[in-house]
């Protein structure tokens, strides 16, 4: 009897088991396909991207805080090297200094990615994206872990660095990946609006879930939390995209390296009115809490929520722009110049604010026009190295990055600066005017919708021969069959300078209604 129930148990733990490989293998199968493939990847890059940027921003309320309590623990250990003198000298110094140091704290996280950068750029084009991911997320899971445990200034300097260095593998790799992955303009401007609304959601959300964690939590839970995520997120890159076992980089081309795209107009281009458009917010970012004490008499409450609202305006941004470029390809550039007007006016109106209620309207501007400009921009990078360069993705979204640590290393530490010399009013209308002054040079994009596709790959292969397989095919390709008409929107070919009659512009005789002469382009 008893065999027979061992026997009967047996067999009903092996068809689990059955069941259980059969599920596994059909989730296998899904995974591979291409369609499903390409979400799962966009979800790990979305999630990487949130991760970081609310790294970036929950410190915001924790860090001087519990710095301060730090700080007076040492006072009262050590109350003779601490005694004040009766004008009040030594304490102004302190906070001054103490400011300084939580700037640069800020500050030190864009300055490594700053730094690093070019090289990663480069080591993303000759190793692929999969693994520099893994990098990045390995890394800034155990730099969000120094944080939680990290008990004085220079451990959290080095956490914060060290964040740094995996945003450098992660936000580049990761916006390269999407690149790669949607070939499509019109699915790679949603894509990549996609991965900003996450941006935009892990910056804003991050001030108040660490503000909220950390009062009753403690300056532990909200760094583990994103640990967590992080973790997870890093494991389902290793198990989905197996990047160790990946052969796909023996088959990609040579990519161009980060000097060549540095210096092509275009690139440089939308390269500063990335930087620009972002001017404003890294500037106000360490300034306008105190300008709002000082003028408003803002609680803490109201400051912990300056820049949430902003978040909607932000998706709207994005949503809107998706949209348009989905219709009109051809007027990218004008969204983003729209978009660098509207955070100048927005900007200049930010001093004349008397409330709460009144100063989020220009915040939300702000917002709504760096998603104008990102949306447009960000996907005009990658066919930029289309139709300019070669197909490979990391160096030019290096450049990318660069644009923006460019703004936000100098913000932190230039922006307190500018207020104590000038003025709050005077930096809000700098910055207001740049971005306005800058909209113009974005002209200079308005025929590149038209380029040929791979003409300057082409021109490439041509000039330094094939260096592998992939190009020798590509090669071989091109010299036996001409190139067809660009397959965003209703863009034609043009030069490489972007003027027309460079090249003959081959009509299709079957449609003669799309037909459109040169003059009037």
């Amino acid at each position: 009897m008893a065999s027979e129930e061992s026997i009967g148990f047996a067999q009903s733990a092996a068809g689990r088991l059955s069941e259980i490989g059969e599920r596994s293998r059909n989730l296998g199968t899904a995974i591979q396909d291409p369609e499903r493939q390409r979400r799962i990847v966009l979800v790990i890059v979305c999630v990487a991207l949130l991760l970081d940027n609310m790294l970036y921003m929950v410190i915001v309320p924790i860090i001087p805080d519990y710095l301060e309590t730090l700080e007076r623990q040492a006072e009262h250990a050590h109350p003779v090297l601490h005694t004040n003198n009766s004008n009040g000298t030594t304490h102004i110094v302190a906070k001054e200094n103490f400011d300084v140091e939580i700037g640069v704290l800020f500050a030190s996280k864009a300055i490594l990615q700053l730094m690093v950068n070019p090289l990663t750029g480069t080591f993303i084009d000759r190793v692929g994206y999969d693994i520099p991911l893994l990098i990045g997320l390995s890394i800034m899971f155990c730099s969000t872990c120094i944080f939680a445990f990290a008990e004085n200034y220079w451990t959290l300097f080095a956490a914060r660095s060290l964040q740094g260095l995996g945003s450098a593998f992660a936000d580049t790799s990761g916006l390269a990946m999407i690149a790669d992955k949607y070939t499509e303009e019109a699915e790679r401007t949603r894509a990549l609006g996609i991965a900003l609304a996450f941006i935009s959601f892990g910056s804003l959300v991050a001030p108040p879930f660490g503000g909220v964690l950390y009062e009753f939590a403690g300056k532990r839970v909200p760094f583990l939390v994103l640990a967590c995520v992080c973790f997870a997120d890093g494991l389902l890159c290793l198990t989905v995209l197996k990047p160790f076992s990946s052969n796909a980089r023996e088959n990609m081309p040579v990519g161009t390296p980060i000097y060549k795209l540095m210096v092509d107009p275009y690139i440089a281009v939308v390269a500063g009115a990335l930087t620009t458009c972002n001017i404003p917010l890294a500037f106000l970012e360490p300034t306008i809490a105190n300008w709002m004490e000082e003028t408003m008499n803002s609680t803490q409450w109201e400051i912990g929520l300056t820049w949430l609202p902003a978040f909607f305006p932000h998706v709207l941004g994005v949503y809107m722009t998706v949209k348009l470029a989905a219709q009109y390809p051809h007027l990218q550039w004008f969204y983003g110049a729209l978009g660098m007007v509207i955070i100048g006016a927005s900007s200049c109106t930010v001093p004349a604010c008397k409330t709460f209620g009144q100063l989020v309207w220009p915040l939300c501007g702000i917002c709504f026009g760096i998603a104008l400009v990102d949306t447009a921009l960000l996907p005009t990078l990658a066919f930029l190295v289309d139709v300019r360069h070669v197909s490979v993705y990391g160096s030019v979204y290096a450049i990318a990055d660069i644009s923006y640590c460019v703004a936000y290393a100098l913000g932190p530490v230039v922006a307190g600066k500018i207020v104590h010399d000038l003025g709050f009013v005077q930096l809000n209308l700098g910055m207001g005017l740049a971005n306005v002054l800058y909209a113009p040079a974005l002209l200079l994009l308005r025929n590149v919708c038209f380029m040929k596709p791979s003409h300057s790959e082409r021109n490439i292969l041509i000039e330094e021969g094939a260096t592998g397989l992939y190009d020798a095919i590509k090669m071989e390709e091109r010299q036996n069959k001409s190139q067809p008409l660009s397959s965003v929107g209703n863009c034609v070919p043009v030069d490489e300078n972007g003027s027309f009659g460079a090249h003959p512009i081959a009509y299709s005789e079957d449609r003669q209604e799309d037909t459109l002469e040169p003059e009037r382009i």
